[in-house]
């Protein structure tokens, strides 16, 4: 009987305490979880809004879509709110964007203009300068700066994000200063995706001194619906003036 416990106990497993970190969950890539999200007709939407310090109003405030394919970001679809009766909105596709603005001269009966998409395929240079839906300026911002578990800081500057980021340099085609630097934090989902991004440069960079020196430019985006369903498409031929820029 003695026999038969100890042989018993022998082949029970055995209890061996693991070190905590082999357990602990791994922090997640948010380059890899983003390009997860590159999948033709999916996208992600945000809403923005930008302020310049000292005003007691924000300059702005915009709400879009961008539209993925394998690749990343092949369209969006934005609308910038200056004044409760001032709208423009702009819509990339293929190498045009489409702007409808009350402050555009149109042919009569057209209510759109088409652009090269790299003049005005950022809406408003008052806009968010980083774009988190691009792999290649998501990589540099990590690389330029500190990633924590659900967040990504650091600065860049305006002349490192034109040489990667499309976004930057169709959102400020004309600038003052490009060796602004730009402050960044990102804060990130439990998946890995940015669900927010907050930045700041002296306003100087995109505008003449004047009454803006000392004064900076902060612009808080938050994205949201991460692999919706995705659709954005060129305006009707029939609605849009071809014509150059005047």
């Amino acid at each position: 009987m003695r026999k038969t416990i100890i042989a018993l106990a022998a082949c029970a497993p055995l209890l061996v305490a693991l070190p905590a970190h082999a357990t602990a969950p791994k922090a997640k890539d948010p380059v890899r979880a983003l390009k997860s999200e590159f999948v033709a007709g999916h996208g992600v939407r945000f809403t923005e809004t930008t302020t310049l310090s000292g005003e007691k109003t924000k300059v702005q405030s915009r709400k879009g879509t961008f539209q993925f394919n394998a690749k990343g970001i092949v369209a969006h679809d934005i609308v910038t709110t200056f004044a409760p009766d001032r709208l423009e909105r702009v819509i990339s596709v293929g190498k045009f964007s489409y702007l409808k603005s009350p402050s555009l001269l149109l042919l009569e009966g057209k209510t759109w203009a088409r652009r090269s998409r790299g003049v005005a395929g950022g809406g408003s240079f008052n806009g968010q300068v980083i774009n988190p839906a691009e792999s290649k300026t998501l990589a540099a911002l990590i690389k330029k700066g500190k990633l924590t578990k659900r967040a990504i800081t650091g600065k860049i500057t305006f002349k490192e994000l034109d040489k990667i980021s499309p976004w930057f340099a169709m959102s400020v085609p004309l600038r003052m200063q490009d060796d602004a630097t730009v402050t960044y934090a990102l804060t990130l989902t439990s998946a890995g995706l940015v669900s927010r991004v907050k930045s700041s440069y002296a306003a100087t960079a995109v505008f003449d001194v004047g009454n803006h020196e000392g004064k900076t430019m902060t612009i808080d985006s938050r994205f949201t619906g991460w692999g919706a369903k995705t659709s954005i498409k060129a305006p009707d031929p029939k609605t849009v003036d071809v014509r150059p820029i005047q």
